[in-house]
């Protein structure tokens, strides 16, 4: 099978996630075109998860093209972005027409469950990969960043942490037809779309949690140029989940924000102060996390 006829598949099973709404013009020409919303800023990122290291190859197709999607969508919400839509660019080892439309309907559902498109992309033979840029809008000067925290601030959590991590460490990748409660943590993750409103009004400063709690924590002290005091025993984990796999698991993709609002639905954790560095249980503690060349000298 050659590429053409390979991209009308993936288009094929994309289905109405290809063009609608403000998507004007969709996959099939030299560009899509989307419609932009005046008064709003836009928002764009992008994100290249590898075989083996970003999700195991064995998986089921469907899982890795989920997983990549939420993944990179998950950038959007910790700025408070509603998401527009998405690009993306697969990498494959071969022209297996089976595996690829089962990708492209995790693909799509990933996109329906967050109200988006993918609207175009790339296709090319290598090692096996996809890359992910997603874009969004939010009201103009709306956006929260990491670099807004201040001193007095509440340090809140949207959920419960660690499962991902867990999954990983169990070695957790071989399942049937459903996943565990566990599995779903690091196959299924959700891009919190549901909060950027609420986050928007309320937080000073945000980041998704995708290398670590302390690592992405440290991001936030970072750029606000303060520190951070967080108590372990308030730290929800998922079933199954060790405070270690919360803390420098990640993979999570719940939101992690500051704020002097008191916030319905998620859990305080500990307080923004001044200084620098993390404490943990009044131990001032490493921000490890994933960090893809963390060995490299």
């Amino acid at each position: 099978m050659d590429e053409f006829t390979l991209i009308t598949e993936l288009v094929k099973h994309l289905g109405s996630r290809a063009q609608g709404r403000w998507v004007q013009l969709g996959p099939g020409d030299d560009a899509a075109v989307i419609q932009a919303t005046p008064g709003y800023d836009l928002v764009a990122s992008i994100d290249t998860l590898l075989g083996d290291v970003h999700f195991p190859v064995e998986a089921r197709p469907f899982d890795i093209g989920y997983r990549g999607m939420m993944v990179s969508l998950s950038d959007l919400a910790a700025m408070g972005a509603e998401p527009r839509y998405v690009l993306a660019a697969l990498t494959l080892p071969e022209a297996d027409v089976h595996w690829v439309t089962q990708l492209a309907q995790g693909m799509a559902e990933a996109a329906a469950d967050c109200d988006t498109y993918l609207c175009g992309g790339n296709l090319t033979r290598g090692p096996l990969s996809m890359t992910v840029s997603v874009h969004g809008q939010l009201p103009a000067g709306e956006g929260v960043l990491r670099s807004g925290a201040q001193v007095g601030d509440h340090i809140y959590v949207s959920g419960p942490l660690g499962g991902a991590a867990a999954c990983v460490r169990r070695e957790d990748w071989w399942y049937t037809h459903e996943l565990s409660p566990i599995q779903r943590c690091f196959f299924r993750p959700v891009a919190r779309f549901d909060l950027v409103h609420q986050l928007r009004r309320c937080a000073r400063a945000a980041i998704d949690i995708s290398d670590g709690l302390l690592a992405d924590l440290a991001h936030i002290c970072d750029a606000s140029q303060v520190a951070a005091r967080i108590d372990s025993a308030h730290i929800p984990l998922v079933e199954g989940a060790g405070l270690e796999d919360a803390l420098s698991g990640g993979d999570d993709y719940q939101l992690l924000c500051t704020t002097a609002a008191d916030l319905a639905d998620w859990t305080c954790i500990g307080e923004i102060a001044a200084g620098e560095g993390i404490w943990l249980d009044n131990q001032r503690v490493t921000a490890q996390g994933y960090n893809h060349f963390g060995a490299i000298a």
